[in-house]
């Protein structure tokens, strides 16, 4: 990182893994990559919902509602019905979360750089999402009561940045909710380099309870809320991931989709993955 780390600032690294490195001072892990934004926001082409990341996100479009509809569930034990008016996605992807909550706020707004994802939310869908960088993109003075970031925050180059930005446009009594990777998990130090969520370039920064609880504070934000939360994978979505992307054994894999059993769904919680919700001072 040419400016220091996204956490604390430090310019003293040490080596943790092949192109992973850790913050000397506050041991924030990260990916030792230098793209530009232009170069990043390409990785997220139709080819990476469809081919690339996942086999095919839109077909998976049930089973990843069935996560977010847990989120929703935690987070409205936080809400207050009248305070919590105005919603802001960041990394909307195709609005499949936007549209469970469209009727349940005043505000539902989304923003995500995947074009193919935008003009869906919006053709497909009928939701407001818009197609920028949100660091780029000008707000005014609308003000939001809710921002969701959900397994967002690892792909960004400058978390920091997009953090200090919304939060300029939150008020007292706002509300953070963030799902990303613990690099500190059980599962992820046994698995070390293996860890499933380690793959830069689309995932560059790995928090820990303690790390992103610390970059929350930086910008005004109290942890209010941090528990591991599982999650719906299709078969089809595990099988893709390893027989394809791990092992690159695609016609293994296309035999599975021939069967019935790669639409069948199921619950797990790896203990490895943050539900965040903090809210603003």
């Amino acid at each position: 990182m040419k400016n220091g780390c996204v956490v604390c600032g430090s310019t003293h690294y040490k080596p943790l893994y092949t192109g992973i490195i850790k913050c000397g001072k506050c041991g924030h892990v990260f990916s030792d990559l230098d793209l530009s934004n232009k170069e990043l926001f390409e990785l997220y082409s139709k080819n990476y919902f469809c081919g690339e990341e996942y086999s095919d996100y839109l077909a998976d479009k049930k089973v990843l509602q069935k996560n977010f509809k847990l989120r929703l569930k935690v987070l409205k034990t936080f809400l207050n019905p009248i305070r919590h008016r105005h919603l802001l996605e960041i990394g909307s992807a195709y609005g499949f979360f936007l549209s469970i909550v469209s009727d349940q706020f005043d505000t539902v707004l989304g923003i995500d750089v995947t074009e193919e994802g935008v003009l869906y939310a919006q053709e497909q869908l009928k939701l407001k999402v818009i197609n920028s960088d949100l660091l780029k993109h000008d707000f005014g003075v609308q003000e939001f009561d809710v921002v969701c970031m959900w397994d967002t925050i690892e792909h960004l180059q400058n978390p920091h940045l997009y953090l200090k930005k919304i939060s300029n446009h939150m008020g007292s009594g706002s509300l953070i909710a963030i799902t990303t990777g613990d690099v500190e998990s059980l599962n992820a130090r046994i698995s070390k380099d293996k860890w499933r969520l380690i793959h830069p370039p689309t995932h560059i920064h790995y928090f820990s309870r303690r790390t992103l609880a610390r970059l929350l504070d930086n910008y005004g934000f109290d942890v209010v809320y941090n528990r591991y939360c599982g999650f719906y994978r299709s078969i089809d979505m595990i099988a893709y991931r390893t027989l394809v992307l791990s092992k690159g054994w695609s016609r293994l894999y296309n035999f599975l989709c021939k069967s019935r059993l790669t639409s069948i769904d199921f619950y797990l919680n790896l203990r490895d993955i943050m539900y965040v919700i903090a809210v603003k001072r």
